[in-house]
């Protein structure tokens, strides 16, 4: 501990950090891992076993290869490493596999391969001002920031517990993002085509990467008041970014265009046969619309206004399945979905084009385009909410809260609710206290620290977003060590489940709500200083 106050006190205390973190994943080997485990090795088993032309045919397991081409490539380039482990993971055969070696291996390559994404926080914080540094080191805002990233509790938990490789895939994103700070726009578009390729569900954030392209760079200049110099426009920059996605998309996608087997990648990226509901409902709209459904249901049983015969019995008895028919509200088709996301997203993305803030109002963007397709989108897992407060959403708000208090608040209530929406995914005993833990000491850090960023304005939260986060200790008190030992554990084992997401769905909505508020009151760029 002397040594790393030595080294925090010093010129290294960002290596003193990315390197403590480190040391606490390694700490988390030998905890639960979720069925994602074993969809990961299928995956090296598939890539490494089998030719290119029957990875997305492949169906032995019911964990078939759904992620873009080049995350295949990056299992394929992993399982030659795994090979050395054991080789029995590659056997495609080997269905629930899993050894000594096999764990080590699989826990090692999601560490190694956060390298990017300590690279890309590294990057980041080169994009901070000084402007409300302190004295102290803990004080600046660019330990802040790190601290906040490289320590994040969702992705602790979501990667190194549960298992999965979002921090690697959140370093490219963040990487081109501080790209984006440092002018280098080409780089930035490369990271995010290329980011693209190895996880689709960044397409919900592609609006925010367009439009700030096409207003902020192929756009070279503008009037005074903020409007776009229509004559700036520059065609060689467009088709320079034109270039970029279509290179990258043919690297990717044009193998099995060569196979002529574009139609089975997609179809296997696109499942649309899936309910609107995943398992646990995501703490999103289509969750507190379920949810009144079901009251809805209740009420018309009692009142005799409905036919028990009538409902299906999933909705009344099974609890949170996938496949959710509703009762008395109107089903909801993936048209629909896509509709509402669409409608969501697009007052962010007039604001990015009318009243341009250059990287920061891009930030804000991405931001509510990430958000709305938490909120409205189909099948929605519950870890998609990583996409709006993992690491690169922290680099984000921490960058606005600069700016305003606000912010700062709207991060704060939408980082610890969507936090404690992912304590569901780990359901064992042993993993509660660790979960409890890394959770307290975050979010403590997060608050104490953005306080004292903003110690010289209001308080960063109102009565009402006092008593609501408040009330997330109760919460988690009645599921994990009330409801147990009630006789509704029984009859209704699904209720811990649907008090989690319906709560953490006000927060989250809540947190939309204000930061789409934030983003339609600002002023346009020419009535606020230059950036």
């Amino acid at each position: 501990m002397a040594a790393l106050g030595i080294a925090i006190g010093g010129s290294n205390w960002f290596s003193a950090l990315a390197l403590g973190v480190t040391l606490l994943k390694c700490l988390l080997i030998p905890t639960y891992h979720s069925t994602d485990f074993e969809v990961h090795r299928n995956w090296l088993a598939i890539t490494h076993s089998l030719p290119i032309s029957q990875w997305y045919y492949e169906a032995t397991s019911e964990w078939t290869l759904d992620y873009p081409p080049f995350f295949a490539w990056f299992e394929y380039a992993l399982s030659h490493v795994a090979k050395y482990f054991d080789q029995e993971m590659l056997n495609v055969r080997n269905l629930n596999y899993s050894s000594s070696r096999t764990l080590l291996f699989q826990r090692f390559s999601v560490i190694f391969t956060d390298a990017l994404f300590v690279y890309a926080v590294h990057e980041c914080c080169k994009c901070i001002d000084g402007k409300k540094a302190g004295k102290e080191l803990t004080e600046k805002p660019k330990f802040i920031l790190s601290v906040l990233l490289l320590w994040n509790f969702g992705l602790l938990i979501v990667d190194h517990i549960h298992f999965q490789y979002n921090g690697f895939l959140s370093g490219l994103m963040l990487l081109s993002i501080a790209r984006f700070f440092q002018k280098r726009h080409m780089e930035g578009a490369f990271l995010f085509a290329v980011l693209l390729h190895f996880k689709h569900i960044y397409l919900y954030v592609a609006p925010a990467y367009g439009v700030y392209l096409l207003r902020s760079y192929c756009f070279t200049a503008n009037k005074p008041d903020g409007s776009i110099r229509w004559n700036s426009f520059s065609f060689v920059r467009l088709i320079s970014l034109g270039l970029i996605v279509f290179l990258v998309s043919a690297l990717s996608l044009g193998p099995f265009l060569a196979l002529n087997q574009l139609p089975q990648v997609f179809s296997r990226l696109f499942p649309f046969k899936r309910g609107l509901c995943h398992a646990y409902w995501a703490p999103n709209f289509w969750a507190l619309y379920s949810a009144l459904d079901k009251v809805l249901s209740v009420i018309g049983l009692e009142l005799k206004l409905l036919d028990p015969n009538k409902i299906p019995k999933a909705s009344m008895t099974s609890g949170l399945v996938q496949q959710f028919q509703h009762t008395v509200l109107p089903s909801v088709t993936p048209l629909a979905t896509f509709i509402c996301t669409l409608i969501a997203m697009l007052p962010s993305v007039f604001c990015l084009w009318f009243k341009p803030q250059g990287p920061r109002g891009f930030l804000r963007c991405l931001i509510l385009c990430a958000l709305s397709s938490f909120m409205f989108g189909w099948h929605v897992h519950e870890k998609a909410i990583l996409l709006a407060v993992l690491p690169m959403r922290i680099f984000i708000f921490s960058l606005l809260s600069v700016g305003k208090a606000v912010d700062a608040s709207i991060f704060l209530i939408l980082t610890t609710t969507g936090h404690y929406s992912l304590f569901p995914l780990l359901f064992t005993a042993p993993e509660l206290p660790i979960k409890i833990v890394l959770m307290l000491l975050f979010t403590t850090y997060s608050i104490s620290s953005l306080k004292t960023l903003f110690r010289k304005e209001k308080p960063l939260f109102n009565w009402m977003e006092t008593f609501y986060l408040l009330g997330l200790g109760p919460l988690e008190v009645f599921c994990e060590f009330v409801f147990p030992f009630t006789s509704w554990n029984l009859k209704y084992p699904f209720i811990p489940l649907l008090l989690t997401s319906v709560y953490c769905a006000v927060g989250i909505t809540y947190a939309w709500l204000k930061l789409y508020v934030s983003v339609l009151t600002d002023p346009p760029v020419g009535k606020t200083k230059k950036q």
